[in-house]
């Protein structure tokens, strides 16, 4: 009997102290379990905060950068509007103008034979084509092309291009100039004048893009300009069909710019000019009620504007300068507003002496 107690006594304080044992085993791993969670939870608060203070930082220092390049391109803008902004030289460049047998084409031509440029002249006028390379001739250059193209026609631009390619080579000025106005109210207008203002307004741009832009892009070096209008920033009464093909061209030149800028094709240049009336004979017997701020443009001065503009890079070109202020009252004015400030100007009453210019024979 004394010799079973002692095995029942040890036997009873092994089982009373087993499950305390395993209950401190059970609870420090338990502890374990917890602290690894928290450890875990920690460790991702922390890598969480961590990448959050990199993205605040990334953009901070990309909000730096960005104001930075701000108040440099404020600067610089600054600094040119008082002083000339420098002059690119055009000498040697293949400048090629559409619609060069006469007005506005034959004198930007002059204007860059002058300078040393090399001339690629298109007209569906072969005579006054023709007479442009002989004026062209007389300042003493022998580098002058003369092509009869209808710009209205893809196939035939095309065509022409590839002929202005091998025998002259890549353009590296392209001057997109050709133009014509129907001058009556779109109800008025036959489909097919409305078709070909688009045709030569607008649509032939896209196809001399077409054509010349890639040798431009492949030797990161090349101008594009849009002779455009007033016409093609605000709608004008009896130039339906011309308001429409002219902002179409200008929506095509400003997305092609784009398109170069976000594909960093720093070479490329833009310039977009849109002037008022000029005294081409295009708008012959149009008139302005307000002369001091729309004055009827004198050819030779917006043929030198435009030669400044694109020397200088210029993207927007807008002539009489008075038309930057109106898209400036354009963009925030009450449309009524701007309709007493029309009204006053005369602006709906300028169509209405239109005789246009005689058709090229």
């Amino acid at each position: 009997m004394k010799q079973i107690l002692p095995k029942l006594q040890r036997k009873s304080v092994r089982d009373e102290f087993q499950p305390k044992a395993e209950y401190l085993v059970t609870t420090a791993y338990g502890c374990e379990q917890q602290t690894s969670l928290l450890s875990l939870r920690w460790r991702r608060q922390l890598q969480g905060v961590s990448q959050n203070m990199s993205s605040y930082l990334k953009t901070t220092m990309g909000l730096l950068v960005f104001l930075g390049k701000l108040l440099f391109s404020g600067s610089m803008s600054l600094m040119f509007s008082v002083i000339p902004k420098p002059r690119k030289s055009v000498a040697g460049e293949i400048v090629l103008i559409t619609g060069s047998g006469g007005g506005l084409g034959r004198l930007l031509a002059l204007h860059f034979v002058r300078l040393g440029s090399v001339l690629v002249l298109w007209d569906v006028n072969t005579e006054a084509n023709e007479e442009t390379r002989r004026m062209a001739q007389e300042t003493g250059t022998t580098r002058v092309h003369a092509y009869t193209c209808d710009c209205s026609r893809k196939e035939e631009v095309y065509r022409v291009a590839e002929q202005v390619k091998k025998e002259v080579g890549d353009v590296s000025i392209l001057i997109n100039n050709a133009g014509i106005v129907t001058g009556r109210s779109f109800l008025d207008c036959p489909d097919e004048l409305i078709e070909k203002s688009f045709d030569v307004n607008c649509k032939a741009h896209l196809w001399t893009y077409k054509a010349f832009l890639p040798a431009m892009i492949a030797n990161n070096h090349g101008h594009l300009v849009c002779i455009s209008s007033s016409a093609g920033l605000i709608g004008v009464n009896g130039l339906a069909d011309y308001c429409a093909s002219k902002f179409a061209a200008n929506g095509f030149a400003e997305s092609i710019f784009m398109e170069t800028f976000a594909q960093k094709q720093k070479g490329i240049k833009t310039t977009i000019v849109c002037p008022f009336l000029i005294k081409t004979g295009m708008f012959e017997g149009c008139t302005s009620s307000s002369p001091t701020v729309l004055p009827i443009l004198e050819p030779e001065y917006v043929a030198q504007k435009i030669v400044d503009a694109i020397q200088q890079e210029q993207l927007y070109l807008y002539v009489p300068k008075s038309l930057y202020f109106m898209m400036f009252l354009k963009s925030f004015l009450p449309v009524k507003t701007g309709l007493l400030i029309g009204d006053y100007l005369g602006v709906f009453n300028i169509m209405n002496g239109f005789i246009g210019q005689k058709k090229k024979t």
